[in-house]
Formats: C-alpha cells, structure tokens, sequence
C-alpha cells in the first residue's frame, strides 16, 4: 500500500526545551550514558511487546525473537540503535518524543541552581532518558511502527534538538523502533566498535534481551582468493536476569548499573536487598532505595516503583500491589514462580502470593532500614531527610508492622531546640524523668510556631522532653500512631493537664484551692467571650503566657482543623477551652477591672493573643486593633 508522505512540523513545550538546553550542557561530562538510556528504553519496549502479546500473540507478526542491536557509520558519523519491541504510533511518538508529561516538571526547572554538578543528579533523577540523545549528537531520527499496525503506519521523528521537530508517516516492514544519532563532529569516538562495545559492556549487561553488533572481522588478505566473509550479529551483553544470579556473582558495580537502569536514576542507589524465597512460596526480589526523593515523590497515584516478572518474563509496573504507599520510593524487581503468565491487575487484587512476596517484600526494606538506622546513623540521616515526610504515613497504613516503622521515625524536640529530625522515639523513652508516664508531642503549622509555643513552658520548667511535630503529615502519623513501647502519645494541647508523678500533692492542692478562689473571675470571662470558647478555666501549663487555647481531650486539635479547612475538607467548627495563667500580672489585672467595656476588651485581647499564638488566624483583626491601640494609649496616657 502506498503512504501518504504527509510531514508536519511542530514545536516542543518550553518546559521540555528548557530540559533539552540544561540537560545537553549538565551531562556533557557523562555524555556515554546515552547509549545506556537508549538501550535501557529498547528493553523497556521489548518487555511491554512480550507482555501485551500474552493476550493477542498477533502482535509478535510472526517473530518472537526480541532484541536489540547497535549499529555505527564511521564514514557518516552516525550511531543506529534498534529493537523490534512494541515501537509506537502517532499520538504514542507526540506524547513520548515531543512532552515531558511528568508531574512535578515545573518543581524540578525551579529546582535547578546552575551549578552543573548538582543539577547533573537532578536532570538524572527525573528520568530523561531519549533526550540525552543530543549530548552527543546534532540531529536524532526516530523511525517506529506500533505492533499490530500495518507498514503504512510508520512514523518518522526528527529534530535538532532545539525548538522544534518533524514528523512523517512513512512506510516500515518491521515493527518496534531504530533511532539514529547524527553525531557532532567532535563527537566521532562513538562510532567505533571497540567504544560502543565498551559501554554496553560497562552500562547494560543486565539488560535481559541480547544486546548485538555486528562482529568484528579481521581485514581480508587482499592476495587471498577466499570469498569475503560477511559478519553476523554477535551478543554483546550476558543477556540474563541479573536478580536471578547468586548474589556472589554480581559485584557492586552490577547491582548499581542494573539499579540505574531500573530505576532511570543517575546516582547510585542508597541500598539494596537481594533475597530468593524458596519452599510453599517462590519468588525473587532486588528491591532498592534510592538516595534521592523524586520529583514525584508526592504524587500518590504514580506507582512504577517496582516491576513484576513472572519467571524472568515481563509482567507490568505495578508498585500498587507489591509495596505500600508509604515505601513508594522502593525500587526494582520482585521475579515469582507461582503466578500464571497472563495475570492481570484485576487478578492482583486478591491474591495470596501477591499479598505474601508484598509481605515480605517489606520486612526485607525495613529491615534494611533498621540495619542501616543502627550500623550507619549518617546514611540514615540522609535517607530520613529525603524520605522521613513518606515513612511517617506508615503506622496508619501499615497496621501489622507499626511497630517497627515507629522504630524507624525520627523527631524534633525541645531538648535541643533543633529543626532536624534525629530524635528517635526510643531515644525520647531512653531519656523519660522518673515517673513520666507519657510520650508527650505539639502539632503545629511550621517549627517556630511548635517551638515557641507558650504550651510548653511548664515542660521547659521541669525540664520535660516534647516532640515537636510542624509537618502536615503529623496529624496523620499521632492519630495511628497512639503508643511506643507501652507509653502512650499525649498532645500538651488537648485535655486537662495531667503531669501525673511528676507533680507533688502540694503542688496540686495548692492549685485546686487557686483555682477555687477565681472561680468569679472565670465566670465573668465565660460571660464576656460567649459562644467563642466552650468553657475558661485556670491552668498551670504556663509560666510567661497569660493564656492559651486547648482542645478537647479526644477532639480534632485546632492545627488539624487548619490543615483540612485549608484542603477544602469540612472540618467541625469546634470551640476551644480558654485556660488563664492565674500568677500573670494581665490575669491579674484583669481580676481587679469591673464589668464593662474595658474588661470586655482585656478579655478578648487575651483571646486573641491566645489564638495568634497557636498559629491560628482571627476572624476581626481589626477589632483587635482598635482594642489593643486604645489600651496602649490609655497606658502612655
């Protein structure tokens, strides 16, 4: 059938150029990898074939015998790189060659600082693989035809890798992909066989499909009547699995190429886990952590952490199945014996291998991260920094290992004073006063609101450890996460303070029979602030505050109330409990003002200061104000 050789020209996104520019002058320093990420995105097209042709064997047109070969002109100064895997249509080819349809793109353009080193590891973790294409070459053609779809429907990329490219359909016998580099001119050295076989040797011998180049013949005796002997394709790469080697066969460099390759990073992985089940159940897993958070760490619903294969074949990415959301960050290959080859998603929803090699699967990464917490605190500090916010989504995710997550969390708190987490919960306990009977926390909207909390004076005084928790995530991580080693979690917010032994009897009778003597004086604050509090009463939470607002002992706390009203979430409009500071000359002075105006406005100013102080906002700044200036001028009168 003839094509229509229709061509059209079409720009780039700007977010897309400006990665193009970045990339091409970050990575020059590197600039071998892009045969690795050509090589690794053929592989990825090769398993998405033998995975779609499980349920429509068409698809293979007659040849199931995937690779992938490599290919050079040194006289044209061009680099060719095929496969016959699933290749791509139209749409397929805009959406893959001509968008970085990624979340998180503007994040990480704003991310990028101009010093080549760092931006190098973060162009590297967002995973641009094609792109690193114009490192080394001045013009990319890219000739593809979808599998299942006739020669007619061929399609040709082609661009310069500046502003814009070109596409055309054209005719293709062969299903899958050929990209060909059109080298700089000083960029020659990679159309050598000796070079590219090198990288291939270094990058992807991992790769589970034959890498090929045409082998290297001796030059003919020009005296010899011989027939020229004409080369064949020879594998360049081992061709195997690497998870399914014993581990005293990989070396260190494998493990970190075959994580590169797998997880589309640049850097190096943090750690990894190799582990062979074998007995009722079988399966292999290589599982990885990563050093650095990606761009779409946030994004809960992009889940290709993790690829499932089913006796070394190809199944799907699926991290949904196979790890948590709180461990999205894991990375690699879980291989099973005991699944069928055409199990589908829907299949995965209810199964018990799934759920067993799931199970397993993350006993091994927090045990990983245990070893790592004990043995090498500093490597672990960084992973706490990169991925501390997800880990705390744990205990309410996953109810059978709370307890070894709450192991792993890491804290602020008043014993320093410092913004870094490095505070574990068996360090606070390690630390508790004789006769502490609680682990006690603040929540608040940013540190400096936890930290200068007027609701930790009392515990400042004695002398009493507190948690302080200012991410959004830590409302979740205290509501599932109620008790550690059988100390329960007590927010210095909510209820009645309650030191429990830490308080002498004298102590408390004293303030029993205070708070008696100015019962009048609360009930003339009740009445002047109305339906804005629930109840006033006195309180000996504060040392250097006149006032503060607390929550109900099992009510929503004020900072969670924020935080969902902020999300449009409806959250109750509840009403917070006014407690006054009996020993503070305001409170004082408030006790000897007569009902009226001028006590009216001590006590809400109190209120409102009380408000401001948590973090919350007030419903008539103005009114505040205009009490507050009123009462100022009264005093330098």
């Amino acid at each position: 059938m003839s094509v229509d050789p229709h061509k059209e020209t079409l720009g780039f996104e700007t977010e897309t150029k400006q990665l193009l520019h970045l990339m091409i002058h970050s990575l020059y320093s590197n600039k071998e990898i892009f045969l690795r990420e050509l090589i690794s995105n053929a592989s990825d097209a090769c398993d998405k074939l033998r995975f779609e042709a499980y349920s429509d064997d068409a698809l293979y047109e007659g040849d199931n015998d995937l690779k992938i070969r490599v290919d050079f002109d040194a006289a044209e100064r061009t680099v060719t790189i095929s496969d016959n895997g699933i290749g791509m249509n139209r749409e397929e080819v805009i959406a893959n060659l001509g968008t970085i349809a990624r979340s998180g793109t503007r994040a990480f353009l704003d991310a990028l600082s101009g010093d080549r080193a760092k931006d190098a590891n973060l162009i590297g973790q967002f995973g641009v693989g094609f792109y690193s294409s114009f490192i080394v070459a001045d013009k990319v053609s890219v000739v593809t035809r979808r599998a299942g779809l006739g020669a007619e429907h061929g399609v040709r990329w082609e661009s310069a890798g500046e502003g814009d490219y070109t596409l055309e359909t054209v005719e293709k016998a062969e299903r899958g992909t050929t990209i060909t580099l059109h080298l700089r001119e000083d960029e020659s050295e990679f159309a050598a066989a000796w070079r590219l076989r090198s990288i291939i040797t270094k990058y992807s011998d991992h790769i589970t499909f034959p890498v090929q180049m045409l082998e290297q013949l001796p030059p003919k005796d020009e005296e010899s009547d011989e027939a020229e002997v004409v080369p064949e394709w020879e594998t360049v790469n081992q061709a195997s699995a690497l998870w399914a080697r014993s581990k005293s066969e990989i070396s260190d460099e494998e493990y970190t190429e075959f994580y590169k390759h797998v997880a589309h990073d640049f850097e190096e992985p943090l750690a990894h886990s190799h582990n062979r089940v074998e007995g009722n159940l079988e399966y292999t897993s290589l599982l990885y952590i990563p050093k650095r958070a990606p761009f779409d760490l946030w994004d809960r619903e992009r889940r290709s952490g993790l690829k499932l294969y089913v006796r070394r074949v190809f199944i799907m990415d699926d991290a949904e199945h196979l790890m948590p959301t709180y461990l999205r960050f894991v990375r690699g290959v879980i291989d099973s014996a005991d699944l069928p080859l055409n199990v589908s998603r829907e299949i995965l929803q209810h199964n018990k291998v799934i759920d067993a090699m799931r199970a397993g699967s993350v006993k091994k990464v927090l045990g990983v991260l245990e070893g790592m917490a004990k043995d090498e605190p500093e490597k672990y500090a960084g992973f706490w920094k990169e991925f501390g916010k997800v880990m705390k989504e744990g205990p309410g995710e996953d109810f059978a290992n709370r307890e070894q997550i709450a192991k792993l969390l890491r804290f602020s708190t008043t014993l320093d004073d410092s913004q870094e987490q490095s505070v574990s919960l068996a360090d606070y306990v390690g630390r508790m006063k004789e006769g502490q009977e609680a682990i006690y926390y603040i929540t608040a909207d940013s540190f400096a609101a936890a930290k200068h909390s007027p609701h930790l004076e009392i515990f400042r005084k004695k002398g009493i450890e507190v948690l302080l928790l200012a991410e959004r995530v830590d409302e979740w991580l205290v509501s599932a996460l109620t008790e550690f080693d059988d100390k329960p979690l007590k927010s210095v917010t909510k209820g009645n303070l309650d030191l429990g032994k830490l308080e002498d009897e004298e102590e408390k009778k004293a303030q029993e029979e205070q708070a008696e003597a100015l019962k009048p004086l609360i009930e003339r604050v009740q009445k002047s602030l109305g339906d804005k509090v629930k109840s006033v009463r006195i309180t000996h939470r504060l040392t250097n505050s006149p006032a503060c607002l607390v929550s109900d002992e099992h009510g929503m706390s004020a900072n969670l109330e924020r935080i969902l009203k902020s999300v449009g979430q409806n959250a109750p409009d509840s009403k917070p409990i006014f407690e006054l500071n009996p020993e503070h000359p305001l409170v004082k002075k408030l006790e000897g003002e007569a009902e009226g105006k001028r006590f009216d406005d001590w006590a809400s100013i109190l209120f409102d200061q009380a408000l401001l102080a948590e973090g919350g906002q007030l419903e008539d700044p103005a009114s505040f104000t205009g009490r507050l200036n009123e009462l100022l001028l009264e005093l330098v009168g």
